[in-house]
C-alpha cells in the first residue's frame, strides 16, 4: 500500500466513513491566501517545479536552511534543478514535521506522483513533473479548478488598483477570486519615511490629497468602497497583538502630522494611533456588513542581516510572547458599544493564547449571526496535526465546534490545496476517535456526517455570503 493512500491519517473506522461520506468531495473555499492575482489573471504556466514549489515558500526555506542548505541553493543563483535537488536531499529529514505530509499529497494529487522524494527519486520526479508544467492541464488556474475552489479570497493592499481581479472578473475560468483588505500599512507609523510614500501611494490611489488623519480616514473610506464594488466581503488585520489605548481626536491628528513631518513617533504615540487605526477600521467593516480576521502574535524580521540581504517574507519569523487580552476586550467592547463590531475571526500564533481568543471570542457573540465571533484554525507555525487538534479541542470545550467556518490555505502556493484535504482527513479522525471512545453517540452518525460537511464547506459559505 502506498504512503499516501484512501485512508492515509484516518484513525479509525469511523473517520473513515466520515471523511469518504462526508468530507472528501466538499468544494473548497479558501477565504484567505497570498495568491498573487496577477499570476491567476495571466493564468501562469510555470517554467518548472522549482518555481512552483520553492519560489516563495519561506516553509521549505527554513527546512532546507535547517539542514545545512546554503542560501545559494535557496534564494540564490543556482539553476532549478540544483535547488531542486537540495530540496529532494532535505524532504527524508523533514519526517514528523507537516512539510513531509505535504510535500507527498502534493506530488500524489496534483501529480499523480506515488513515490517518495528523495535523492534517488529526484531527477525522475524533477523531470516528470516539469514534463506536465508544461501542458495547459498544469497552468494556474487549472491547477485551482483541479481542486474544486469555488472562491479564492487574495490579500491585497487599499492601494492596489485591483486591474487583475477585474481581468479574472472578465475572464472567469469557473473559480470566483475576490480580493480581501489588508489595511496594515495604512498604521506603520514606525518608519516615517515608508509611511509617507505609503500615504502619497495611498492618495493617488483615493484621488485625493492626504495631509491630515481625517483625510487618511475618508482616502480610505473610498478605497473600501472601490474594494467593495469588486466583490470584497472580508478584511484582514496581521498584528503583534490588540491595540485598545485611550486617545483623543486631537492627539491622533498631532501624531499623524509629526509622522507625515518625518519624525518618529514614541512608544505611546505608536499605541495610541495604532488602536485609533484599528477602531476605525472595524467600524467600516461593520458598516459595510463584511466580516474581519485577526492575525494576533507573529514577531518578524527576526535576524537583521537576512532581512537586509532577502527583505521581508523569506523564512525569519517566529512566534511572539504577547499579552493580548486585556486590549483585545477592550477593543471589542468598544465597538459593541457603538453597535460597531463585524462578523469576526480571531487567529493566533502562540498556541498558549488559544483558550484567550476562544474565550474572546464568546465573550462578543450577541445572538444575530451563528457563529459571528468565531476562533480561527491553526495558522502558519500551528497549522499542523498537532496544532489544528489543539484549536479544535479549544474551540469545542468553549464554544460550539459544530459553527466552525473551517481551513483556508494562507498560502502562496497554487498547489496548497491538499491542505484542505489534510484538514479535513484529521477533522473526521478527531470526531471519528471521540464516537469510538463513546464520547459522541454513533446513533447520530446522520447529524454528525453533516457537521462535518458544515466545517469543511457549508459554514464558510453561509458566513462570508460571496
Amino acid at each position: 500500500m502506498s504512503f499516501i493512500n484512501d485512508d492515509f491519517m484516518l484513525s479509525n473506522g469511523t473517520a473513515k466513513e466520515l471523511y469518504h461520506g462526508a468530507a472528501a468531495n466538499m468544494p473548497i473555499i479558501d477565504y484567505h491566501c497570498h495568491l498573487i492575482p496577477q499570476m491567476i489573471a495571466e493564468n501562469w504556466q510555470f517554467r518548472d517545479i522549482t518555481e512552483l514549489w520553492l519560489g516563495g515558500d519561506h516553509y521549505k526555506w527554513r527546512a532546507m536552511r535547517g539542514n545545512g542548505v546554503p542560501e545559494e541553493y535557496i534564494t540564490g543563483e543556482k539553476s532549478s534543478w540544483e535547488k531542486f535537488s537540495k530540496w529532494a536531499e532535505t524532504v527524508p529529514y523533514t519526517m514528523r514535521n507537516p512539510l513531509y505530509h505535504w510535500t507527498h499529497l502534493e506530488l500524489k494529487r496534483v501529480f499523480g506522483i506515488d513515490k517518495l522524494l528523495s535523492p534517488a527519486t529526484a531527477r525522475e520526479i524533477f523531470e516528470e513533473c516539469n514534463a506536465k508544467l508544461a501542458t495547459p492541464e498544469f497552468r494556474g488556474q487549472a491547477l485551482i479548478r483541479k481542486f474544486n475552489v469555488e472562491t479564492v479570497c487574495t490579500t491585497d493592499d487599499p492601494a492596489d488598483d485591483l486591474r487583475w481581479h477585474r481581468q479574472i472578473a472578465d475572464n472567469p475560468f469557473g473559480t470566483k477570486v475576490i480580493p480581501a483588505w489588508r489595511p496594515d500599512k495604512a498604521m506603520a507609523i514606525e518608519s516615517p519615511q515608508a509611511y509617507i510614500s505609503y500615504i502619497e501611494k495611498l492618495g493617488e490611489a483615493a484621488g485625493m490629497e492626504i495631509r491630515s488623519y481625517a483625510d487618511l480616514m475618508e482616502a480610505l473610506q473610498k478605497r473600501h468602497d472601490f474594494f467593495e464594488s469588486m466583490g470584497c466581503r472580508l478584511s484582514d488585520h496581521g498584528l503583534e497583538t490588540f491595540y485598545a489605548a485611550d486617545y483623543s481626536e486631537e492627539e491622533i491628528e498631532k501624531i499623524f502630522s509629526k509622522v507625515m513631518s518625518g519624525k518618529e513617533a514614541d512608544a505611546a504615540e505608536l499605541e495610541k494611533f495604532r488602536s485609533a487605526c484599528l477602531h476605525d477600521f472595524a467600524v467600516m467593516d461593520a458598516e459595510s456588513g463584511w466580516a474581519q480576521q485577526f492575525h494576533i502574535g507573529a514577531i518578524r524580521n527576526n535576524n537583521t542581516r537576512m532581512y537586509m540581504q532577502l527583505g521581508p517574507d523569506t523564512g525569519y519569523d517566529a512566534i511572539h510572547d504577547v499579552q493580548c487580552a486585556a486590549a483585545g476586550h477592550r477593543f471589542f467592547d468598544r465597538l459593541t458599544l457603538e453597535g460597531k463590531l463585524a462578523k469576526t475571526i480571531l487567529y493566533c500564533l502562540n498556541p498558549k493564547d488559544n483558550e484567550v481568543l476562544m474565550t474572546m471570542a464568546y465573550t462578543f457573540n450577541d445572538g444575530t449571526v451563528p457563529g459571528k465571533m468565531q476562533f480561527g484554525s491553526g495558522w502558519w507555525f500551528l497549522d499542523q496535526e498537532d496544532g489544528m487538534r489543539k484549536q479544535m479541542n479549544a474551540l469545542s470545550a468553549l464554544g460550539l465546534f459544530t459553527r466552525f467556518v473551517g481551513m483556508l490555505t494562507d498560502s502562496r502556493s497554487f498547489i496548497s490545496y491538499p491542505r484542505h484535504e489534510y484538514f479535513r482527513r484529521i477533522l473526521c479522525s478527531v470526531i471519528g476517535e471521540d464516537i469510538e471512545k463513546g464520547k459522541l453517540p454513533a446513533s447520530e452518525m446522520e447529524f454528525i456526517k453533516e457537521v462535518v460537511r458544515d466545517i469543511s464547506y457549508n459554514n464558510a459559505k453561509h458566513y462570508f455570503n460571496f
